[in-house]
């Protein structure tokens, strides 16, 4: 059948078309990579990846910077400087001593090299090897990165941490703050901290305190992280948790004073379910350039490659320092003279000079200090050569490999077979509306409801997260326990400041994000000032909502006036925002974040012997069941008997059963036009 309906697509010549070529071409694009990558490598990478990960270590270095595209002069110097730095370490030289006073690394240069613990995929390639195949208290041999060389100590080694899962409660603290700042934020983090430790609930307290207003909305809840990915102090508090639940007394990083509350450790995950993750790490983190290299060694075993050096050094030639600003333009002689002749060739293929030119003006950026522009060009050869020999592999990988021919021959008729589908069938059968209905009307049997309810099954982990889920269900719409940041206006003004703007946009593109959602805006005023105060921040907020096309319908006003005076004076002039939503599975995520609380509402009919509603009493009215050990509350609203389907209702599987009976039309038609012989010997050939 499918033969049949290429054949018709390639008679109206639909294989020719230019947007067939495309789409083909387009296809081939993407499926290609898998064919033109190294995967026993990459394979081999992302084992090595993860038998790293089951190991921390903990590592210092002494830097010796050089430009990754320094002359070989300046090279060999920073080779020289740091093979010396070496012999003083292994005549006795202190590592910490040697690093502070020689190592071209500001940052950890102030902790005497230390770098703290690392793990796989967190530093350079060359980095981690090496640090990984160096014994502890020993130092490794000179390692070369794009920042320079490095010799590396490997200071201690265990086994992995894992992964956890915090939330946090932030007081910030400015950077290059004084002591006096520091300690004021260090006493609001310590009464935050008491307040916890006298009962008052975590999101409470995150409320009041927290500066990280996009984290509060969500608990504080940070996402999961391993060793080596936050600061020291941070993630050393983090980790001495034991219990969910529990929390740290404030510590201090460079962003303020944290308090840190555990939600989950997850030992390693194993290597099955984290092959796919590590294997896209592997290709994209510094281990791709690796990758390509090592493929592009292999091209050229594979493919004869001529390459015209005089040339090159000609090119080479006309480099100036403006290639070091990114800024570099062939010169006319380089234009003129050479842009026709061929710089290389791969198995006959030639590519001109002019290409290359094309690709350095293309490909150049600003240099850091001491990169050669002889170098760099160099390099940008290398790059490019590489490219040229993955690319002539490409054009002819259905020349080379059977596989990738095949799969290209199905998406050909693949990609023909939807057109006609399209043509002969789905359009056909979606527009005559007048067919689908002859149809529904000579087969209305065919198309019927079973018994089915129409019924409301909510549950959760414990009989009281079920009780709070059923009191926010009882409110329309229901409430979601989520805030934007308030507004807070100058006094006697309900003037909107960028800064207010910038604020509110945060809840607008919380209201597109989530077109289910309501939000409640409420509007505050201080004992001071003029009654309409208030009045005149809500219409001000509430216009600049409708203007960023939030509809009136999804907006609640509220004016308090001086009511709920706060504590906080600053407060009173404030308008809040509270959110809540239409959706049942909007209230569904709000009950399950940060922590999962095993909260499920579904709602809709149900048929009369569904797996879902087996275990249910089938009478109109509420029910309690324990399902799964989780408590559930069942609310049968009614009870409809069997029935033949309208029109309406049955359309989608008339349209269905139409598409076939057009789709059995159309290839009687095509076997009359493409008669069929079928090769009796052959096909018992095949059968035997």
């Amino acid at each position: 059948h499918m033969k049949l309906k290429v054949m018709d697509a390639e008679r109206e010549g639909r294989d020719t078309t230019a947007a067939f070529k495309a789409e083909i071409s387009s296809y081939s694009d993407i499926l290609a990579k898998g064919y033109l990558s190294d995967k026993p490598l990459i394979d081999r990478l992302t084992r090595e990846a993860y038998e790293r990960m089951k190991e921390e270590i903990r590592v210092a270095h002494i830097l010796v910077a050089t430009a990754e595209d320094a002359a070989p002069h300046n090279t060999a110097a920073a080779y020289a400087s740091v093979a010396k730095l070496r012999e003083q370490l292994t005549a006795g030289a202190d590592f910490g001593e040697t690093a502070a006073r020689a190592s071209d690394d500001p940052v950890s240069r102030n902790q005497q090299g230390d770098l703290g613990y690392i793990s796989a995929l967190q530093m350079i390639y060359p980095f981690e090897t090496a640090a990984y195949s160096t014994p502890v208290g020993q130092v490794s041999r000179p390692v070369r990165t794009p920042a320079g060389y490095h010799l590396i100590k490997v200071l201690d080694r265990r086994p992995s941490r894992g992964m956890i899962r915090v939330a946090h409660c932030l007081v910030s603290v400015p950077k290059n703050a004084g002591p006096e700042t520091v300690a004021t934020a260090g006493k609001k983090a310590e009464e935050a901290y008491a307040q916890l430790q006298k009962g008052e609930s975590w999101e409470k307290v995150l409320a009041r305190y927290s500066d990280d207003i996009q984290g509060r909305q969500s608990g504080g809840v940070l996402a999961p992280f391993t060793t080596g990915k936050m600061a020291p102090a941070f993630e050393e508090a983090a980790f001495s948790l034991a219990a969910p639940g529990s929390y740290t007394r404030p510590v201090l990083t460079d962003m303020g004073w944290h308090i840190i509350r555990l939600i989950d450790k997850k030992s390693l995950d194993t290597f099955e379910n984290m092959a796919p993750s590590l294997r896209q790490k592997v290709v994209t983190d510094s281990r791709g350039k690796y990758i390509q290299q090592q493929h592009a060694a292999l091209l050229r075993e594979k493919y004869t490659v001529t390459e015209n050096a005089a040339l090159l050094q000609t090119i080479v030639s006309g480099a100036d320092s403006s290639l070091l600003a990114g800024k570099w333009r062939a010169p006319a002689a380089l234009t003129g003279e050479v842009k026709d002749k061929t710089l290389f060739s791969v198995n006959g293929e030639a590519t001109a000079a002019g290409n290359f030119l094309d690709y350095v003006t293309l490909r150049q950026a600003p240099r850091k200090t001491g990169a050669a522009p002889d170098v760099i060009i160099r390099h940008l050869y290398a790059d490019f050569l590489n490219r040229a020999l993955v690319s002539h592999e490409k054009r002819h990988l259905e020349e080379t490999n059977p596989e990738f021919q095949l799969l290209m021959s199905e998406i050909r008729e693949g990609v023909l077979l939807s057109q006609m589908m399209e043509k002969n069938v789905w359009e056909r059968s979606l527009a005559d509306s007048s067919g689908q209905k002859r149809l529904h009307e000579a087969n209305a049997q065919k198309y019927r409801y079973p018994e089915r309810a129409w019924l409301k099954v909510v549950s959760a982990q414990d009989t009281g997260t079920l009780h709070r889920v059923m009191a926010a269900l009882s409110q329309s719409p229901y409430p979601l326990q989520r805030k934007a940041e308030d507004l807070v206006f100058e006094l006697h003004s309900a003037r909107m400041e960028a800064a207010l703007q910038a604020r509110l946009l945060n809840v607008v593109a919380t209201l597109l994000r989530n077109p289910e959602y309501v939000v409640e805006v409420a509007s505050y005023r201080a004992p001071e000032e003029a009654d309409t105060v208030s009045a005149a921040r809500l219409r001000t907020v509430v216009s600049y909502l409708k203007n960023n096309n939030i509809a009136l319908t999804r907006i609640v006003e509220k004016d308090h006036g001086s009511h709920l005076l706060s504590r906080q004076p600053e407060r009173n002039r404030r308008v809040g925002f509270q959110f809540f939503s239409t959706s049942g599975r909007d209230l569904e995520n709000a009950f399950n974040q940060p922590e999962n609380k095993g909260v499920s509402i579904a709602e809709g009919y149900f048929s009369k012997g569904n797996d879902f509603v087996k275990d249910i009493r089938w009478t109109v009215g509420e029910q309690t069941i324990s399902r799964d050990g989780k408590p559930t509350w069942i609310r049968v609203d009614r009870i409809e008997p069997e029935r033949v389907k309208t029109f309406a209702e049955a359309r989608g599987a008339v349209i269905n059963d139409y598409q076939k009976i057009l789709e059995a039309q159309w290839l009687e038609s095509l076997r009359k036009r493409f008669p069929v012989k079928v090769e009796t010997s052959e096909l018992e050939k095949i059968t035997r």
